[in-house]
């Protein structure tokens, strides 16, 4: 009993010293507040780039380091490695008050260590995965100085000419929900280490929907569909404990993200009640002249201040007006104070006003740049991002597929522009270190080499460029090829052609680069096509007579290792497309979840008066969810505990999965839904649901999905969440259009 009540005493004052300490935290903040002057509070809300290493519209600052001395600058990026990051913070630590500075960066996938570019990763759906790359990425960066991640990017995009589609995870809400998820986990980690940095969600919001696909471009959209598709990953984000948010350079609806108040205030402030503090995207209040919205920078500072934005990237519009704003009584003292105190909670939880250079510690830099475990790491997410579109016997043969290629081949030509580039693998906004050379990334000759013994000769040519309409070298590649008993061909877009600033009209493979696929496919030899790519790419001669193709996207440091594990059959390819690849750029946008019409496209139709292209299918040429593997996957026996339920009550379902194949594999078995009538249109089918399992040779797993009335609710015409009763249809499958099991059920009142 006395064991009892001393351990009841213990806990007691142990949650008294846990509040005590957010309460101290609270203190301190107010209290620093009170010794700041208006210029100082300002100088909280402006963050600066290291001018060497932008990655915007360069703000022309010759005082930078002066401002930064007197209290004038919050936060920095593009500050990378231990000795800069500390060097800053010096000259922080000269000011009078002596505010450390935040220091952020755009690790987007990885810091020196490189993992598959986002999309890439999110076709993994291997939500674990993600989570440990981004936790190994905070690691890297937090070691060489940095302490607040841009990232992760979260926004839906359905438009493959948009570049920045290889930031994020595609184009479904339900899995880009759960990869923002736990992309924040991974990247803050556990408050109080080492290693914890802050994330940063970005484009709030609707960026990936801009118009045409061109960067910047304007959103528009109804309520209902921002509601819908657009801010679950946000609100996950949130749910996740995302400490900062990062505000689009579009406007919605006609107004500007970085002073919509409607997106800043009311939804992510107001409704879901979030507490940490929104950043501008890069000048993106200054830009709000530039869109029309605001008649100068003065009019732009007001209307995001009071909009929600607390921090302002690079426009200078805070530095410059604030303090005028407030004098004149246009923008509250509280208003800005709130802003400030936002930021300093965070600088205190970081622990940097107890060692502002924390981050910045050369030995632990040195040692976490070069783990042997990230890169081992690196090489298996890199292997799960690998998506298997075709694999076929050469020239319709009876038998296996062409992959994977046996080690025993005597000879192999690898073939393309891709084959020997070492930079080329990270692909878009990778880190560019520069006191690191590029010999630790492996190129995919190199990978191939690493994994065959010398039984085998590997021969190249590199073909033609990736653009361009030269072809002096495919005679060279042709010779090449007939030399060999098989052929790998290494293609796709150049790293520089996807990420911010590179929308294309034409996402066709660029320049010669399938005329190249054409001539190697008529020496007869058993041929695979790797596609590098930071977006889907349309290659449709190449898709219906090339035998077998990998999608290998971007994949980081260890492209060549992973890429050599699934050509030779040490990994089985288990990667799902997380977005639709069009057959054209006229079916763009293009996605899986669309509406039905009053007149559906149906194959069994032949009316012409129907939802149709009369010079195209409806379909794309790759669907959401889609991706083969080296073995089977038989589904069976799908069982529901209820065909009735009410909305309070759960229906548990179950499946069978077996692995009828010849190897190992890995099945992403996928719950798709159908609400069948609805108050407003429903789509014609949801993912809701996925699990991804591994068998053995003949091994049966029993695959359980719960659905609940969350999985079942969607924004009605009044914007609020909730279900409707009647009948619903129930989807399980390898893909969106590969359906293997179906059932109904039904919601009642």
């Amino acid at each position: 009993m006395v064991k009892k009540i001393v351990l009841s005493f213990l806990l007691l004052i142990n949650i008294s010293l846990v509040f005590s300490q957010q309460k101290t935290i609270s203190q301190k903040v107010d209290a620093l507040l009170k010794q700041m002057t208006i210029e100082e509070k300002i100088g909280q809300l402006t963050q600066y780039s290291f001018d060497w290493r932008a990655t915007g519209p360069i703000t022309v600052k010759r005082d930078q380091e002066e401002a930064i001395k007197n209290g004038k600058v919050g936060a920095m990026l593009n500050v990378l490695g231990s000795k800069y990051t500390r060097q800053y913070q010096e000259i922080a630590m000269q000011s009078r008050l002596k505010i450390p500075l935040l220091f952020g960066q755009d690790v987007i996938h990885g810091y020196k260590t490189t993992f598959p570019i986002p999309l890439a990763e999110a076709a993994s759906w291997d939500l674990e995965a993600m989570e440990l790359s981004a936790r190994i990425a905070a690691t890297e960066a937090s070691a060489s100085g940095i302490n607040w991640i841009f990232a992760p990017m979260v926004d839906i995009a359905r438009d493959p000419r948009w570049g920045r589609v290889m930031e994020g995870a595609g184009e479904d809400t339900y899995l880009g929900s759960k990869i923002a998820y736990a992309r924040v986990k991974g990247f803050q980690g556990k408050s109080g280490d080492i290693n914890a940095v802050i994330a940063c969600a970005k484009h709030f919001a609707a960026y990936g929907a801009a118009i045409g696909g061109r960067d910047y471009n304007s959103a528009d959209m109804s309520d209902r569909m921002l509601w819908e598709t657009y801010l679950p990953p946000f609100k996950a984000a949130v749910d996740a404990g995302a400490a900062t948010f990062m505000n689009s350079f579009n406007d919605i609806n006609g107004i500007p993200a970085s002073g919509n108040k409607y997106i800043l205030s009311d939804i992510l402030k107001g409704k879901w009640k979030f507490k940490g503090f929104v950043v501008s995207d890069w000048g993106s209040i200054g830009e709000m002249v530039a869109h029309g919205y605001a008649k100068d920078s003065k009019e732009a500072a007001l209307a995001a201040i009071t909009a929600g934005t607390d921090m302002d990237m690079e426009s200078n519009a805070y530095r410059n007006n604030l303090a005028q704003l407030v004098k004149e009584k246009k923008v509250s003292i509280k208003l800005v104070n709130d802003a400030v105190r936002k930021i300093l909670q965070k600088k205190f939880e970081l622990g940097l006003f107890d060692d502002p250079f924390k981050y910045s510690n050369s030995e632990r830099e040195q040692q976490e740049l070069n783990n042997p475990e990230h890169t081992k790491i690196a090489r298996e997410i890199a292997g799960k991002s690998i998506v298997l579109l075709k694999n076929t016997p050469p020239f319709a043969k009876v038998g296996a597929g062409v992959l994977p290629l046996s080690k025993d081949i005597k000879t192999i030509a690898f073939i393309g522009p891709m084959v020997k580039p070492l930079r080329a693998n990270h692909g878009a906004w990778a880190i560019n270190l520069p006191e690191i050379d590029s010999t630790y990334i492996v190129s995919q000759w190199k990978g191939l080499e690493n994994k065959l013994g010398k039984n085998t000769q590997l021969l190249y040519a590199k073909g033609c460029e990736i653009d361009g309409q030269n072809k002096d070298g495919f005679a060279e590649a042709i010779a090449i090829a007939n030399q060999a008993d098989a052929v790998i061909l290494s293609i796709g877009e150049r790293w520089d052609m996807s990420g911010e600033a590179k929308s294309r009209s034409n996402i066709h493979l660029p320049g010669v680069q399938e005329d190249l696929v054409k001539a190697i496919m008529a020496t007869g030899k058993p041929l695979v096509v790797l596609i590098n790519a930071g977006r889907p790419l349309i290659f449709n001669w190449t898709a219906d007579n090339v035998p077998a193709i990998l999608y290998t996207w971007w994949l980081g440091s260890e492209a060549g290792n992973a890429i050599a594990d699934v050509l030779f059959g040490d990994v089985n390819p288990s990667a799902k497309l997380p977005i639709s690849f069009p057959r054209e750029e006229g079916q763009i946008p293009i996605y899986y979840n669309k509406f039905n019409t009053g007149r559906p496209f149906d194959n069994n139709q032949h009316s012409p008066y129907r939802s149709a292209y009369i010079d195209l299918p409806g379909s794309p040429k790759y669907p959401f969810g889609f991706g083969l593997s080296y073995t089977t996957f038989e589904y069976s026996e799908l069982k529901l505990s209820k065909k009735k339920i009410k909305n309070t009550e759960n229906i548990e379902v179950s499946i069978n999965i077996t692995n009828t194949g010849k190897v190992f594999g890995e099945e992403i078995v996928q719950l798709y839904l159908r609400d069948k009538v609805g108050s407003v249109v429903r789509p014609i089918m949801e993912l809701k649901d996925f699990q991804k399992i591994k068998l053995n040779v003949g091994e049966t797993k029993t695959v359980k999905f719960i659905i609940d009335n969350q999985k079942l609710s969607f924004y009605n015409e009044k914007l609020e969440f909730k279900s409707e009763p009647g009948d619903f249809d129930l989807m399980i499958g390898a893909s969106s259009s590969d359906i293997r099991l179906r059932d109904t059920f039904e919601l009642i009142k």
